[in-house]
């Protein structure tokens, strides 16, 4: 894939991915947009190239829906930051972040488990009262765990029933 048609994939992705794209967008004309903003920001200089990509890499990783749900919580801010550095008064930069913003509210689960995740990965598990506190945690954790092994394992059990 090329670096000029990362961001129509990333933004296709996105809303595709939650249902906007048949209901309020034009795919033409969300295509015209993007490219009128790759003019804009000269997207398409040989150095855009280098590094690789920014988002698409990451979003192969993130399989499940909840958790695409995480990772595009973080990802359409960035753009709708990236769209305040451009011409609001120019009618694609107000379509494209519209169509981001409306997006972006339904996103809000995700950028609370990112949250979550954040605050996890700060813990001091260094600390010994922090290691008392999890240690009384622990079995409700091994409870969740064996639920959400269990819920799977009923899924793909009903699943191979329907195949036969």
């Amino acid at each position: 894939m090329t670096c000029q048609t990362n961001s129509l994939f990333i933004l296709s992705v996105i809303m595709i991915y939650f249902g906007h794209l048949g209901k309020s967008l034009n795919l033409i004309q969300l295509e015209d947009d993007m490219d009128q903003l790759k003019a804009d920001f000269e997207a398409n200089r040989s150095n855009v190239a280098d590094g690789g990509p920014v988002f698409t890499h990451k979003l192969t990783n993130w399989t499940e829906r909840n958790e695409k749900r995480i990772i595009l919580s973080q990802i359409v801010p960035m753009y709708l930051e990236i769209l305040k550095k451009a011409d609001i008064s120019k009618a694609h930069v107000r379509n494209l972040a519209e169509q981001l913003t409306t997006l972006n509210r339904s996103l809000i689960d995700g950028s609370n488990k990112m949250q979550d995740l954040m605050y996890l990965s700060k813990l001091q598990i260094s600390d010994l009262k922090i290691q008392r506190k999890a240690v009384n945690e622990m079995y409700s954790v091994f409870q969740a765990l064996q639920e959400s092994s269990s819920f799977k394992r009923k899924r793909s059990q009903s699943l191979k029933k329907c195949r036969c």
